[in-house]
């Protein structure tokens, strides 16, 4: 699994995680040195936008996340995912993809993620960010059901 984070104004390293990813290391690994200094990079109104993914709501991560004064969109059970990462990743396959020959292993693979990574434009993902408000529009308009996104 890779993980990141985007907004209007970075992008996060992304970051491999190896294993099975629970909440404490996803406070440790991911939240403490990744998305606490960027979301403190962003500025005071940062909202992270995470989904409800048992690793992201377990305890020990409700916990940092409020001693750690992190701004989070919460998500009701069973919502449509209607984060703009997940287009993100969309389309880094689709670059990976553009690849030829395939990776010759695990290193060049994540090697070719991290240039595209690095590689998408940031007019890319601000357009999937400012899109945010159409998304919910959008969902509440179909019930909770498909929408164009």
């Amino acid at each position: 699994m890779i993980w990141g984070g985007i907004s209007t104004r970075l992008r996060t390293p992304r970051y491999h995680v190896v294993g099975n990813l629970t909440g404490v290391r996803y406070q440790n690994e991911i939240l403490q040195p990744l998305v606490v200094p960027a979301l403190q990079a962003i500025g005071p109104r940062a909202i992270l936008q995470d989904d409800n993914a048992p690793p992201h709501r377990s305890a020990a991560v409700n916990t940092f996340i409020q001693q750690a004064r992190v701004n989070r969109m919460l998500w009701p059970a069973n919502s449509p995912d209607l984060n703009p990462i997940e287009h993100m990743w969309d389309e880094l396959c689709r670059r990976v993809q553009q690849h030829h020959p395939p990776p010759a292993n695990l290193g060049q693979l994540l090697q070719w993620f991290q240039q595209e990574w690095n590689g998408v434009p940031r007019a890319f993902i601000c357009n999937l960010i400012h899109s945010m408000c159409q998304r919910c529009v959008e969902c509440l308009a179909h019930n909770g059901g498909h929408t164009r996104y």
